[in-house]
């Protein structure tokens, strides 16, 4: 049997929750559980999913992000399949524990998920921190000044909107 599982962090992801449902069923989902609810809260549909598998299912989801809070967590549930017998299959990347392959790219793929919502954490405090401070500059999030360098080059001492006006715009 194939088990699905949806999850958004909040009521007003209805398109993406909508997505999940409808991608698991394409995908071939016998029964979806399915919750809105921030990952550090309790989710109760997640562990009734886990406990509702057995030997031979497959457990899916569409993104691992759905599915785990950090590597630590990603890996507690993979071995929690594991030890029933349980594959897992994630749609987006079209990963399969069942494979030593997919088993091992997804362990990877957990821990870069970490580090990339780690990074984005520390960013936001800095960010908070320049703006509590009298006098400081707030940074640009990451995200801006990586698309600035891409689109119009280092920067070259003058603000944005100079940089801007200097380049030409083609088609």
């Amino acid at each position: 049997m194939i088990v699905g599982y949806a999850r958004t962090s909040t009521l007003e992801q209805v398109a993406g929750f909508e997505a999940q449902q409808r991608d698991l069923e394409a995908a071939g989902a016998e029964k979806v559980f399915q919750e809105q609810v921030s990952s550090v809260a309790a989710r109760v549909q997640l562990d009734a999913a886990l406990d509702f598998v057995r030997e031979g299912d497959t457990f899916m989801v569409c993104k691992l992000d759905r599915l785990a809070r950090s590597t630590q967590h990603l890996l507690a549930i993979t071995e929690r399949l594991k030890a029933k017998g349980v594959a897992l299959r994630e749609l987006n990347l079209g990963l399969d524990t069942s494979t030593p392959t997919g088993a091992m790219l997804l362990t990877m793929l957990g821990a870069i998920g970490q580090f990339e919502r780690e990074i984005r954490r520390g960013s936001g405090r800095d960010w908070s921190a320049a703006r509590n401070t009298p006098g400081e500059r707030l940074p640009r999030p990451d995200g801006l000044n990586w698309l600035r360098e891409v689109f119009y080059g280092p920067p070259s001492g003058g603000p944005f909107s100079c940089q801007c006006r200097r380049r030409p715009r083609g088609r």
